[in-house]
This record gives C-alpha cells, structure tokens and sequence, in this order.
C-alpha cells in the first residue's frame, strides 16, 4: 500500500495476446483491466477539457475579457476539477482499496484512504 494506488493499463502487449485479463493459471480475472482502462481513458478526457479551459481563461485575461466572463470560466474549471477528482477518488474506493482489503492489507488501506480523503477534501 506504500506509495498509493495507480490507475494500472493492461499492456499493449497482454492486450494483442488476448491474455490481459489473465491470472497465473491462465483463468480470466474478470473485468477489472477493462473496467480500469475505462476510468483512465475518462479521466484523461476530463483533463484534457479542463486544460482547455484553462488555456482559454489565459487568453481571456491577455484579450482583457470582462472580469464576470473570467470568474464564471475559473468557477466551471474548479467545478470541472472537483468533478475529475471525485471519478479519481471513486476509482481509489473501488479499485485500490479492495485490492488492499483483499489481499488483507486492511489498516494499510484505512490510511491510504484517510491520506486520500485529507487531500481532495
């Protein structure tokens, strides 16, 4: 649990062999890779939207735009942002924290999501 959670991607090459959705006896694992590269291609879609936005606040403020146009677009981008970081930590719960309690790293996985909460929170 050291170090959090990642959004893990099953590899080019496990996803070309068809076997990225293994484990060592070769029985599927279930949808988790799948369910996972979803969250990561959603989140990287969030992001790049909010990047926009904020490139456009930059060019708002450079064209001297109206100060109530500015606020409204930095009150959409923190909107956005809390938005992402509710999908990145509902991903923590579901994902990493199950792991954790799975493999019976139980108090590990209480501070990891206590650490995580203290910070988006």
């Amino acid at each position: 649990m050291e170090g959090g959670c990642v959004v893990a991607k099953v590899s080019d090459k496990a996803k070309r062999s068809g076997d990225g959705n293994k484990d060592s006896e070769g029985s599927d694992k279930g949808k988790q890779p799948v369910e996972v590269d979803k969250d990561h291609e959603d989140v990287a879609k969030r992001l790049a939207r909010i990047a926009g936005h904020a490139t456009s606040l930059k060019r708002m403020w450079e064209e001297h735009a109206e100060c109530d146009e500015t606020l409204t677009q930095i009150s959409a981008v923190r909107a956005a942002l809390d938005q992402v970081g509710k999908v990145i930590l509902q991903h923590h719960i579901n994902h990493c924290m199950r792991e954790a309690v799975e493999s019976g790293h139980v108090d590990d996985a209480i501070k990891d999501l206590k650490k995580a909460l203290d910070r988006f929170v």
